[in-house]
């Protein structure tokens, strides 16, 4: 009698669930968890994948776009972008386009976490060499840089709310600094 075959299915586990911090006025929370996809095309087949993805993939630095679902595409370079979705996994439907692209599933490298408050862009500053101002980083934006020593990928989800990317092995350090950094810029 031959036996069938076994299948293990990897449970995701956050590891931030069940954290808080902040200070008045901001506040720092682990975002919920989500599909992560990196996702790498020419330009020119962005139609054929926005389609596929049911978004529009933003053309221009530093830009997002978000659709009614919540899927979220952040521009990271000239053919790169994170798409971001906390119910559906990008991959099925990246899998039924034609066009030539290279799509990585990256959900259990990264985590997030939201800062957000009237204290929120301080925070972020406080360890983020790049102007997070509004003339230069509007509601919308998004960038890959640095927060403290470690690589992030910021985006300004609303007027005081940002979402920060990072891999999940930075997670202690980025919450841990993110916290800190609340309480200091409303001393």
């Amino acid at each position: 009698m031959a036996k069938s075959a076994q299948t293990a299915t990897a449970a995701r586990i956050e590891p931030l669930a069940g954290r808080t911090g902040g200070a008045a006025g901001v506040t720092v929370t682990p975002a919920k968890p989500a599909f992560r996809v990196s996702l790498r095309a020419n330009t020119a087949d962005a139609a054929a994948l926005s389609k596929s993805l049911g978004l529009e993939l933003p053309l221009e630095p530093k830009a997002s776009s978000k659709n009614a679902k919540g899927r979220l595409a952040l521009w990271l370079g000239p053919d790169e972008w994170m798409i971001v979705d906390e119910t559906l996994d990008p991959l099925s439907d990246l899998a039924k386009c034609k066009a030539l692209h290279s799509a990585v599933d990256i959900s259990h490298r990264n985590a997030a976490v939201v800062v957000s408050g009237k204290g929120a862009r301080a925070t972020l500053e406080a360890g983020c060499p790049q102007d997070l101002g509004d003339t230069v980083f509007p509601v919308g934006a998004v960038s890959r840089t640095i927060l403290g020593k470690i690589e992030v990928v910021i985006h300004r989800a609303g007027e005081t709310e940002y979402r920060v990317e990072f891999w999940r092995s930075f997670s202690a350090y980025a919450f841990g600094f993110l916290n800190e950094a609340a309480k200091d810029c409303l001393a």
